[in-house]
């Protein structure tokens, strides 16, 4: 999405909000990406690295995490710069872009008001339905990027079709090439049905026409 606007991650301040296997994942290829991942949360609270978790604190919050019951608020102990539910609204803390790993509908219309008002560019979903109905209309009302869970969590379907085709030889670029090309199928797709840049109703547009045409190829009605 970034790169289809001239942009990339490079340098962007991105809220994750979680702190399970999927968030750290998400905070790995973040930092493999140049971007600076600057927050974690359970149901507990928040950590806020102001300057970023660069690799070494976000080992610490990997072994944090790996401890069972612990809670994300230990790190804390690790670290001086680390600011513990300060702000008390995750929200307010200043970003670029938000990666919701946690439970559904954790980002209402006010939150994405507030994030919006503080410059934040735009939310990709790393968890299920992150983001509520009535928060991907602010969204759109705001102009902001939405990457939603109906193509970004698509990625372990694809890992699983090239794993029949290539064996053994699945990388990081081929995942980076099936992605890109799912994101350009259904940019066209949004244009084709007058959603320009609307992505989660051009993925639902193109998942029901490719079931619609599998069926009526089979002869159903």
């Amino acid at each position: 999405m970034l790169a289809d606007k001239g942009d990339s991650l490079r340098g962007k301040r991105c809220m994750i909000m979680g702190s399970g296997k999927v968030a750290q994942n998400v905070a790995s290829k973040l930092l493999e990406y140049g971007a600076v991942p600057i927050t974690f949360s359970d149901q507990t609270g928040h950590i806020y690295e102001p300057d970023g978790f660069e690799a070494s604190k976000l080992r610490t919050v990997q072994k944090v995490k790996s401890e069972r019951g612990a809670k994300v608020g230990r790190y804390i102990i690790a670290s001086t710069t680390c600011q513990y539910n300060d702000p008390p609204n995750l929200f307010d803390v200043p970003c670029d872009l938000v990666f919701p790993c946690a439970q559904i509908g954790c980002i209402s219309a006010e939150d994405v008001k507030t994030l919006s008002d503080n410059g934040c560019e735009g939310i990709i979903e790393g968890g299920h339905c992150s983001v509520a109905a009535d928060g991907r209309k602010e969204m759109k009302k705001a102009g902001m990027l939405y990457g939603p869970h109906t193509l970004t969590l698509a990625g372990s379907m694809v890992v699983s079709g090239l794993e029949k085709i290539h064996p053994l030889k699945i990388s990081d670029e081929m995942l980076k090439e099936e992605m890109a090309r799912i994101h350009k199928e259904v940019k066209a797709t949004t244009m084709e049905f007058n959603t320009r840049g609307d992505l989660y109703s051009g993925g639902i547009i193109m998942g029901f026409l490719r079931v619609a045409n599998t069926m009526a190829a089979q002869g159903a009605v």
